[in-house]
């Protein structure tokens, strides 16, 4: 096991990892633990009763968080003709067509969503290798194939984030920055646990919502007491 770095050791020092908290009691803690000069990421990670190897218990959705991610994100988006115009105009940094597909064959991926108008979808496909692997292949179900790709740019840049169920079923969703006020962190973690218990596929048996925990980028793991989390 690796050693904990003196930074790492203090802001663990006098607490009690074994225990679990209330959303509201971790929040607290993370933000009076962080020393960083940096804003940190507060992170979520929600252990799900699920085989995601099955097509049947993948969870997977989009989410607004109400009141944003505290994160920049660049927009690519696919589209021609008046589309191109309004996706430029909600503020997307990259936008195009073939040419954009070049780009992005050629390594320019400086992009965290990648949005698409449905006729475009035969040239998205060919680059199914490099968009797929990293989570930005654009999917219909997630609203990022539309005819509305203003409305897609502008969720996106406003706090809409992905949560996707990884191979170990845990899903892992960056909430906010360690700078947002406790009550703006709560209504983050409390939004996303509502969509991932709506995200329930019908053919799960069992406990689903299993474990959570909340961590923030130089902070601590702290467990989360599953039964107050839903109880809310």
């Amino acid at each position: 096991m690796a050693k904990l770095s003196k930074r790492a050791k203090a802001m663990r020092e006098g607490l009690n990892l074994n225990v679990s908290y209330s959303i509201e009691e971790a929040v607290k803690i993370l933000k009076e633990r962080s020393k960083v000069k940096f804003d940190e990421t507060v992170e979520v990670a929600i252990g799900l009763g699920v085989d995601p190897r099955h097509a049947d218990q993948m969870v997977r959705g989009v989410v607004g968080l109400p009141n944003g991610t505290g994160k920049s994100v660049r927009v690519a988006v696919f589209a021609r003709g008046d589309n191109a115009e309004k996706a430029k105009k909600a503020g997307a940094e990259l936008v195009g067509a073939e040419d954009l597909m070049e780009k992005i064959q050629n390594g320019e991926m400086n992009f965290d969503r990648c949005i698409a108008t449905p006729d475009m979808m035969a040239v998205v496909g060919r680059l199914g290798k490099v968009l797929g692997p990293r989570g930005l292949m654009p999917n219909p179900k997630l609203g990022t194939v539309t005819q509305d790709v203003a409305g897609a740019v502008k969720a996106a840049k406003g706090g809409q984030v992905e949560y996707r169920v990884e191979k170990a079923g845990i899903i892992h969703v960056g909430v906010g920055k360690i700078s947002f006020d406790d009550k703006s962190l709560v209504e983050n973690v409390k939004t996303l646990i509502d969509a991932v218990i709506k995200a329930k596929p019908a053919g799960v048996k069992g406990t689903y919502f299993k474990t959570m925990s909340m961590s923030s980028t130089m902070g601590p793991g702290l467990t989360i007491d599953t039964a107050l989390a839903l109880a809310d």
